[in-house]
Order: C-alpha cells, then sequence, then structure tokens
C-alpha cells in the first residue's frame, strides 16, 4: 500500500464509526437477543424475566448514555459534525425519551405485575420497541456515513 494511502491511527481513533458500531452492537445483543430469550427459560417466572429485564435496561440507558458521549467527542474530533448532528440529535433524543420516560414507565408497570396487579393497556412498549429500532438505523446510518466522510476527507 502506498504511504498516502494508508490511515492514520489518529483517523482510525477518532472515527465515530467504531462507536456507533459498538453501540449498535451492545443494544442490539440486549434488545434482539438476551431480552426475548430471557422469556423462553424455563425456569425463569415471568415476574423474575420482568424483574431483570427493568435492571438490565436501566444499565443499558446509562451505558448508552457513555456511548453518546464518545460518538459526540468523536463526531466533533473527526470533522464530521456537519454531516452528522441531525442523527446524532435523533439518538439523544431516542436516549432520553427511554431513559426519562419509558424505562421508567416501563419498571412502574413491572412493579405491578410483581405485585399481582395487571396494569392498565398503554403503549409505552410498543413506542419503546420503535424508538429502539430507529436507534438502531441511526446508529447503522452515523457508522457507514462517517467511514464515508473519512474515506473521502482521506483521498
Amino acid at each position: 500500500m502506498k504511504p498516502e494511502h494508508r490511515t492514520s491511527l489518529r483517523t482510525v481513533i477518532i472515527n465515530p464509526a467504531w462507536a456507533a458500531f459498538t453501540w449498535l452492537g451492545m443494544t442490539a445483543a440486549i434488545s434482539l437477543l438476551a431480552t426475548p430469550l430471557r422469556f423462553t427459560a424455563a425456569t425463569i417466572t415471568r415476574e423474575i424475566a420482568l424483574d431483570v429485564g427493568r435492571v438490565v435496561f436501566a444499565a443499558l440507558n446509562k451505558a448508552e448514555l457513555v456511548a453518546l458521549i464518545i460518538v459526540l467527542v468523536l463526531v466533533r474530533a473527526s470533522g464530521t459534525a456537519r454531516a452528522l448532528w441531525l442523527p446524532v440529535f435523533g439518538l439523544a433524543l431516542i436516549l432520553l425519551a427511554q431513559g426519562i420516560w419509558l424505562i421508567p414507565e416501563l419498571a412502574a408497570r413491572t412493579d405491578l405485575i410483581i405485585a399481582g396487579t395487571v396494569p392498565p393497556p398503554s403503549m409505552a412498549h410498543a413506542l419503546y420497541s420503535t424508538l429502539e429500532l430507529s436507534k438502531f438505523a441511526l446508529l447503522i446510518w452515523v457508522g457507514f456515513r462517517a467511514q464515508q466522510l473519512l474515506a473521502t476527507a482521506a483521498h
């Protein structure tokens, strides 16, 4: 490879793509794999699965806030802020909606179920899932777009 085509270590480190794809993998593993599987385990009751889910999603939201901060720093450091500000702002809004409103509401519903009460109908879970899918799409877009922007800038 010619030296002018080599990517510097600094360019790799400040590329927001690695953080977006790591965040995507972390969130997908919990939301799409671990959570549905928890409800198929023969020895776990629904109440226990919901209780574990409450703890896991609260922790995930905190980890995602750290991931958002890392993505924000990398977007700024890489010079891609102008092109990526809107999808990253969308990610921030989704995290805030989930952390401030939806996770607490779903946790309260879990408390009711664990206490033996049937909670009233709610769209909270459907909205959370919709936002989760939107987050996946935004993270994929940010990752690939950052790659494209930085590859174009390198040439």
